[in-house]
């Protein structure tokens, strides 16, 4: 049994500390007392504590008492965060989803002897384990994850719920998409090539460019076709363009009556209590992943996988906390079992690689009520 530290208390921090404390000690820690509480009301097994992970000395002191560290904090947040562990020494795995490249720490990792598993959520994070996995297998040309986490309940005019806050979607509506064509990376506007889609269970969605590829295309630039795009019901993408090209989504502040305000942080306090998730509301998430290749037998292959989760009335847990959060805890235990060891910085898709791993985190998932079904054709 080992002691693990989570950082950050919300909707899928909680349910990670929750999943862990299976197997291990666990301590769940967020700068926010009444979050702390309510999550110990609930499940006392755990234990809590305040942490401000911007106080540097603090929070490395309190890091020597772990042997394992899952970051779950805000994307703002994240990158410091995850700097400061592995200069502390302590193996980590990170679904904080900051900006910057994540790689960038791979020499200091290796320096300080730490594996560090970053990006390991739903998207990027599953659809990364199972590309590494055929990255092995085929010979492949094209990749392609369509993925997003929507209410059963379609409420005018967004139709859009969000379990975390309204700031970390809208940066997936502004930052530009990067994408990977006939083997060149090119940088398109966020929002922009929607196509409609049909799936199982849902109907029909649509699909827009938003800049998820990341860490695969330092990783995976010999694949010469690869994309990510965020879903969500028609007609949600017409309105958030309207907001966007109006300026609500400015970080310039203006004054108003004499005082200076942040569009952007306007927009955030308008749209939190529209897009906030209820803590027992029905939603969803799906996910499709597409690749394409030659296969061992020099065969032009197509492999499909689809994954739909809901809302567990069970667990009172999130679709989406699941299906981030247990990927994130079947790495933690992958790692605590001595199933991957090596050292540094290491995004999901080079642990997937690894057969082992990529049939670890399935099976684990599966244990858990979320399942990728596999289809194939020769094309």
């Amino acid at each position: 049994m080992k002691n693990i530290i989570v950082l950050g208390a919300g909707m899928v921090g909680s349910v990670m500390a929750i999943d862990l404390a299976k197997k291990h000690n666990v301590t769940l820690t967020d700068l926010r007392k009444e979050v702390l509480d309510s999550v110990k009301q609930k499940h006392d097994y755990l234990t809590i504590k305040q942490l401000d992970v911007t106080n540097k000395m603090e929070f490395q002191s309190t890091l020597k008492q772990f042997d394992l560290v899952i970051n779950a904090v805000p994307g703002f947040l994240g990158f410091e965060t995850l700097k400061t562990i592995i200069e502390s020494g302590l193996n980590v795995i990170d679904i904080s989803f900051f900006s910057e490249n994540s790689l960038d720490l791979d020499r200091l990792a290796k320096e300080k002897n730490v594996t560090a598993i970053v990006d390991c959520g739903v998207a990027p994070g599953m659809d990364n384990v199972i590309l590494g996995y055929y990255n092995e297998k085929m010979k492949l040309t094209d990749f392609e994850c369509l993925v997003g986490g929507l209410p059963k309940v379609k409420k005018w005019p967004f139709c859009y719920k969000a379990p975390f806050s309204p700031i970390d979607v809208i940066e997936e509506y502004t930052r530009p998409a990067r994408y990977v064509e006939h083997g060149e990376v090119v940088v398109r506007e966020a929002l922009t090539d929607c196509d409609y889609v049909a799936f199982e269970k849902i109907g029909t969605l649509e699909s827009f460019n938003s800049d998820g590829l990341r860490s695969i295309i330092f990783t995976m630039p010999h694949i010469p076709n690869m994309k990510e795009k965020t879903l969500r019901y028609p007609g949600h993408v017409e309105y958030v363009k309207v907001l966007k090209e109006s300026g609500f989504f400015s970080e310039e502040k203006i004054a108003i009556n004499g005082s200076l305000v942040s569009p952007l942080e306007f927009t955030s306090k308008i749209l939190f209590n529209e897009w906030k998730l209820g803590e027992t509301e029905d939603e969803l998430t799906v996910m499709r992943i597409t690749l394409k290749g030659e296969n061992a037998k020099g065969q032009k292959e197509e492999i499909v996988y689809n994954m739909y989760a809901e809302y567990c009335k069970d667990t009172n847990t999130s679709s989406m906390a699941r299906t981030t959060g247990y990927t994130a805890t079947a790495a933690a235990n992958l790692f605590l079992e001595g199933l991957f060891s090596e050292k540094g910085v290491f995004p999901p898709e080079l642990v997937g690689k690894h057969e082992t791993c990529f049939n670890y985190f399935l099976n684990y998932l599966e244990e858990r009520n979320i399942h990728y079904i596999k289809t194939s054709r020769i094309i």
